[in-house]
C-alpha cells in the first residue's frame, strides 16, 4: 500500500513541478490569439469551455490502454508501477503537451504537418501515411472491443455484430458533425462514468480490505514465467497509453483548435496525461489486489482466456456493487468508443490538411471521410489479435517521430531541448529493439542481445543526425513563429 500511495503522490507532484518546467521551457504566452479565434469555422475551430476540452482530451487518449494495458502490463512486476509514474511525468505528458503547443503555434495544424515542418518533407509524407494507418487501426480496434463488451451485457439478440453497426454509425456522425454537436455534449456523461469507476476503485483500494502486493521486496524482474517477456523492451510497448502513446499527439491538435488560451494548455494536455497515468496505476493495483498477487493474476488470466475484459467485469461488480459496477463497466465501454470516434475525426482532419480541402461544407467533409470509413470497415475484417500487435508497435513509433520533431522545434526556438531529446532517445531504442526482438511475423525474432545492440546503434545514428542538424543550423530562432 505504501508503494501505491507514493506512486499516486509522485504523479500529482510531477504534474505540479515538472509540468510547470515543461510550460516554462516551451514559453507559454497567454497574450497570443488562439486558432479557435483566428481560424474559427464552427466545425473544427471553435472555443469550448476548458472543462469540456479537458474531458474530450482525456477521453480521447484514455481508451483501453490505461485499463487493459495496465492489467496485462502489471505482469511485468513492480517495474510496471515505476514505468507508469515516471513514463507519464517525463515522457508521456511532455509529449502530449509539447505536441499540442506546436499545433497551437502553427494554427492548429495536424500532427504530420507539424512533424514534417521540423524533420523535412520526406518525413512529412511518411507521417501522413503512418498517422492515417494508426488512426484507422484505432478506429477498427475500438469498434470491435466495446461491441464485444456490450454484447456480454445485453440480451443475446443484441449480438456483437449489432453493436458493431451501432458504434460505427456513431463514429460516422462524430466524424462529420461539428465538434460541439455530439462530442462536446456526450463526453461529460462518458467522463462521469469513467471517473466514477476510477474513484470507486481507488476508494476500495484505500479504505477496503484489499492488500496491494506490489512485490518490490522480490526485485524488479518480470513476473512472466517464460523468457519471451523481458521488461526491456516488451513492457514499454505493452504499457503505452498509461505512460506514453504516440496516438495522443494525433488527438492534441483537435483540441488545440478549441482551446481559449495558451495558459490552459498545461492543465488540459499535461494534466489529461497525468489523469490517464492515475487510471492506469489504479487498474494495475486493482488487478493484483483482486487476484491476490502476480501468481493469482496469472492463474486468473489463464482460466479466462487471457481476457482483461473478464477481470474488468468481475472487479467492477464485486467491488462496486451492481449499480456502481454497471456505471464502471459503461465507463470502460465508453473509453474505447470515445477514442475511436475522435481517431476517425482526426483522420479526416489530417486528410483535409494534406489535400487542402475546406471542412466547413458538409459535402466536403463527407468526401474526405468516405474513404476513411471504407478502409476502417475493411481493416475490421482482420483478426483482432493481429490488429492489436501492430497497433502497439506503430503507436510507440509515432511517439518517436513526435518527440524528435519536438526536440527540433525546441532547439530552433532557443529552448532547452533536452526536455524531449532524452525521452526521444529512450523511445527510439525501445521501438527498434521491440521490432527486432518480437517473434515473427510481428518482428524479426532476433535474440535479445543482438536486438538491443542494434537498437542502441540506431539511436546513436539518430542522435548524430540531430547533432549534424544543430551544427548546420547554428542560429536557432529567438522568437516563436506565429
Amino acid at each position: 500500500m505504501t508503494s501505491f500511495l507514493i506512486a499516486l503522490a509522485t504523479l500529482i507532484v510531477g504534474y505540479i513541478i515538472y509540468g510547470a518546467i515543461a510550460e516554462r521551457v516551451f514559453g507559454v504566452d497567454p497574450s497570443r490569439k488562439m486558432p479557435a479565434e483566428t481560424m474559427r469555422d464552427d466545425v473544427d475551430f471553435m472555443p469550448l469551455p476548458t472543462w469540456r476540452v479537458f474531458l474530450i482530451q482525456f477521453l480521447n487518449i484514455a481508451g483501453l490502454g490505461p485499463i487493459f494495458g495496465a492489467i496485462m502490463g502489471i505482469m511485468f512486476g513492480p517495474a510496471a508501477f515505476i514505468w507508469i509514474v515516471f513514463g507519464t511525468i517525463f515522457a508521456g505528458a511532455v509529449h502530449d503537451f509539447i505536441s499540442a503547443m506546436m499545433s497551437i503555434r502553427s494554427g492548429g495544424e495536424s500532427l504530420p504537418e507539424i512533424v514534417g515542418n521540423q524533420l523535412g518533407g520526406g518525413i512529412k509524407q511518411l507521417m501522413r501515411a503512418f498517422s492515417m494507418l494508426l488512426l484507422i487501426l484505432v478506429g477498427a480496434v475500438f469498434v470491435l472491443t466495446p461491441a464485444g463488451l456490450l454484447a456480454t451485457m445485453t440480451p443475446d439478440i443484441l449480438t456483437s455484430a449489432f453493436w458493431i453497426g451501432i458504434i460505427f454509425l456513431y463514429y460516422i456522425l462524430a466524424t462529420l458533425l461539428p465538434v460541439d454537436k455530439l462530442i462536446a455534449r456526450f463526453y461529460p456523461v462518458f467522463g462521469f462514468a469513467l471517473l466514477f469507476m476510477a474513484a470507486g476503485l481507488l476508494g476500495v483500494l484505500l479504505f477496503g480490505n484489499s492488500t496491494i502486493p506490489a512485490g518490490f521486496e522480490n526485485g524488479l524482474g518480470s513476473r512472466f514465467t517464460d523468457s519471451a517477456h523481458p521488461i526491456f523492451p516488451m513492457m514499454f510497448v505493452s504499457i503505452a497509453c498509461g505512460a506514453i502513446s504516440g496516438f495522443h499527439a494525433t488527438q492534441s491538435p483537435m483540441m488545440a483548435r478549441c482551446l481559449k488560451n495558451e495558459r490552459l494548455a498545461r492543465p488540459v494536455f499535461y494534466g489529461a496525461m497525468v489523469a490517464e497515468g492515475l487510471v492506469a496505476l489504479i487498474w494495475a493495483a486493482a488487478a493484483i489486489a483482486f487476484t491476490g498477487g502476480y501468481d493469482g493474476l496469472r492463474d486468473y488470466m489463464a482460466a479466462h482466456g487471457n481476457s482483461a475484459g473478464a477481470l474488468v467485469h468481475d472487479i467492477s461488480l464485486q467491488w462496486l456493487g451492481t449499480f456502481g459496477g454497471i456505471l464502471a463497466i459503461l465507463g470502460v465501454v465508453a473509453a474505447p468508443i470515445t477514442t475511436g470516434d475522435t481517431a476517425l475525426r482526426s483522420a479526416r482532419l489530417i486528410a483535409a490538411d494534406f489535400l487542402h480541402i475546406d471542412q466547413k461544407p458538409i459535402l466536403k467533409r463527407l468526401a474526405v471521410s468516405i474513404p476513411i470509413f471504407a478502409l476502417t470497415a475493411g481493416v475490421m475484417m482482420i483478426d483482432f489479435n493481429v490488429l492489436w500487435r501492430y497497433f502497439a508497435w506503430s503507436n510507440q513509433t509515432l511517439a518517436v517521430f513526435t518527440l524528435w520533431a519536438a526536440t527540433a522545434w525546441l532547439y530552433r526556438h532557443g529552448r532547452a531541448y533536452a526536455l524531449t531529446m532524452i525521452p526521444a532517445m529512450f523511445m527510439t531504442t525501445v521501438c527498434v529493439c521491440y521490432l527486432l526482438y518480437a517473434p515473427t511475423p510481428e518482428g524479426f525474432g532476433l535474440d535479445w542481445t543482438t536486438a538491443i545492440l542494434i537498437a542502441l546503434g540506431f539511436t546513436a545514428l539518430c542522435t548524430g543526425a540531430f547533432a549534424r542538424m544543430v551544427a548546420r543550423d547554428k542560429s536557432p530562432l529567438e522568437t516563436d513563429a506565429a
